[in-house]
């Protein structure tokens, strides 16, 4: 055996932290994910899918992965007996295959090897079990020519050496197939659920962002209240979905007000996807995105010829809408001609295409959103007061991100997981600095820029924690949270430092040795700076 004591330690650092994350996280799929991450840290893993049999339907999904996008993670379906992953399932037997160029058998189906270099690709595919059944696999793709892998070992011994490194690779996934099996069995028993009732109810879904709910929060508000599509758990947000929940079972006309960033189209969507028009068109338009002189075109069509350019009919947005639900975001931009067509739409229910006669009869929900002060601009004579009173019928105000804090870690864990995928990162964790950060800035755009500065520092960070340095210029700078930073030179310098030191304690477990090397001090000034900062190194070792 070539492998080496370093190999011995990394691998009881992956399961040791495997571990903990099965035995810290609630959320299944967040504990899928991260085992995925931390495989990818230790294995030197460039691809790795937890996949799950539905046995109602015989077919073998994608249900997590690391370094694939959500399509090539489409595209990775099964048969049982089809593909490597088919066979796994099938026989219940680890299948390995030193080099995918060579194995007819490997389908490639999720496309992702396409523009990767193949030689030397292995795959390793472990069977999940519950007891003596076969749930799914547990696979993952390695480059065994990466030369930092193999390095001071004979050219001679090169096949050997690379055996050997697959065995060790074979008995660390059968052994965290085996430690996340329970997560595996929850997971398919919800997936095979949801296909049942998806196959009997035939109800469409909204393709919008997914919701981070705390599930065990029920004190002011039910499951069943909460939005499948909005983040938050905070007082102001429960309160909005009990209004969500109220209008969705009507056919009212809606006004949702707030600031630029808040989500208004996410509410939007909410109501008409709580609502009985849920499987009919939801059709979304910006007033505020196109010239004054589309506007009217593209909201009730035209005829042939109507002006110049228009070669052939064309049907409007509340033509595409009929028996559904339009949502016209920043309504207050519409000219007072548009807004006059719009009340005859509320008020009679029919409109005519422009450069048209014939009356076209539509039956549509309209919800409409501004960050204007509409009352304002009703006194202003911007916007027709009768049309302001048959929109503001039922006004739901959505909560700037500074009036519900507590869901600022909420929001920011999702964006984490969801540029992590977009991006191929693994970022796992925001460092206590950022955290403050994020908690004393005063968010003028709302949830829109937070998702931006989570954007970018995944995009930053390349040691998988989001650091502060790694958010934007207008977080770090004290001034613009509110929260002036008046220590000297010094303070500040000592408080970066320390900052590092107990990150890498952090990476290390609370190895000081392994995190002063990281650092690059001795273990003698490691020993000062710990003292120095009062740093208890053996909390990290929990």
């Amino acid at each position: 055996m070539l492998l080496t004591r370093e190999q011995d330690y990394d691998t009881i650092s992956l399961l040791a932290e495997v571990s903990r994350t099965i035995s810290n996280e609630q959320d299944i799929s967040k504990v899928l994910r991260l085992v995925l991450f931390i495989m990818s840290e230790h294995l030197n893993m460039l691809r790795g899918m937890i996949t799950i049999l539905n046995r109602q339907t015989g077919e073998i999904v994608i249900n997590e992965s690391f370094g694939l996008s959500q399509e090539e993670m489409e595209r990775g379906r099964y048969r049982i007996g089809e593909g490597i992953t088919g066979q796994v399932v099938k026989n219940g037997k680890t299948v390995i295959v030193p080099n995918i160029n060579e194995e007819p058998l490997f389908l490639d189906r999720t496309r992702s090897r396409a523009r990767a270099k193949k030689d030397g690709l292995c795959f390793i595919c472990i069977p999940i079990k519950a007891g003596m059944e076969i749930i799914g696999t547990l696979s993952a793709d390695h480059q065994l020519n990466d030369p930092s892998l193999l390095e001071n070992i004979k050219k001679s011994k090169i096949h050997e050496a690379r055996m050997d490194l697959l065995q060790h690779y074979v008995d660390q996934l059968s052994i965290i197939a085996s430690m996340i099996s329970q997560a595996v069995r929850l997971k398919q028993l919800a997936f095979e659920e949801s296909t049942i009732v998806t196959s009997e109810n035939r109800i469409s879904k909204p393709s919008v962002q997914q919701i981070i709910s705390n599930e065990h929060d029920e004190e002011n508000a039910t499951d069943t209240s909460r939005p499948e599509n909005i983040i938050g758990n905070a007082k102001p947000m429960l309160a909005l979905y009990r209004m969500i929940e109220k209008i969705a079972k009507t056919s009212a006309t809606a006004l949702v007000l707030g600031e630029s960033g808040v989500g208004k189209e996410l509410v939007a969507s909410a109501i008409h996807y709580k609502s009985r028009r849920s499987d009919k068109p939801f059709i979304k338009f910006n007033c505020a995105a196109l010239p004054e002189s589309i506007v009217e075109s593209e909201l009730f069509g035209h005829e042939k010829g109507a002006f110049t350019g228009a070669a052939a009919t064309r049907r409007g947005r509340f033509e595409l809408a009929h028996t559904g639900t339009i949502f016209l975001d920043e309504v207050g931009e519409l000219s007072l001609p548009v807004q006059a067509k719009l009340l005859r739409i509320l008020q009679e229910k029919e409109f005519e295409r422009v450069g048209g006669s014939k009356t076209i009869k539509t039956d549509v929900r309209i919800i409409a959103a501004t960050n204007r002060n509409i009352e304002e601009l009703t006194r202003q004579g911007l916007f027709r007061e009768d049309l302001y009173y048959r929109l503001n019928i039922f006004p739901i105000t959505v909560p700037p991100l500074r009036e519900r804090k507590t869901d600022i870690l909420l929001l920011a864990d999702y964006f984490v997981e969801k540029y992590n995928t977009m991006n191929h990162k693994g970022i796992r964790r925001i460092s206590t600095t950022s955290i403050d950060m994020l908690m004393r800035y005063h968010w003028p755009g709302n949830v829109r820029e937070l998702q931006n500065c989570i954007e970018r520092a995944v995009i930053l960070s390349e040691d998988n924690v989001i650091h502060g340095y790694h958010l934007p210029p207008t977080l770090q700078t004290a001034e613009s949270s509110g929260t002036p930073y008046t220590g000297s030179l010094q303070q500040k310098l000592d408080a970066i430092e320390k900052e590092m030191i107990i990150e890498a304690l952090k990476r290390t477990k609370g190895n000081m040795s392994r995190a002063a090397s990281q650092l690059g001090l001795s273990d003698r000034i490691m020993g000062l700076r710990v003292k120095k900062f009062e740093i208890d190194y053996r909390k990290f070792r929990l």
